[in-house]
């Protein structure tokens, strides 16, 4: 659904970033919802990206 919404917002998002968002922890993602109102580029989520820390690729048990 944010996938959607961010397309939506900003046009086609490309693949490498579509990756990184579906790589980001639920809690990052429900900040993501929030802070896609305000961006107004792709390069407005790219640097939101940039900003977070990296997240954990895989979850023990996995």
């Amino acid at each position: 659904m944010i996938i959607r919404l961010l397309n939506r917002r900003l046009g086609e998002i490309e693949a490498p970033v579509v990756e990184q968002i579906r790589k980001l922890p639920v809690q990052q993602l429900e900040e993501l919802v929030e802070a896609l109102l305000d961006f107004s580029t792709v390069a407005d989520l790219e640097q939101w990206i940039q900003n977070r820390p990296m997240a954990i690729e895989s979850q023990p048990g996995e």
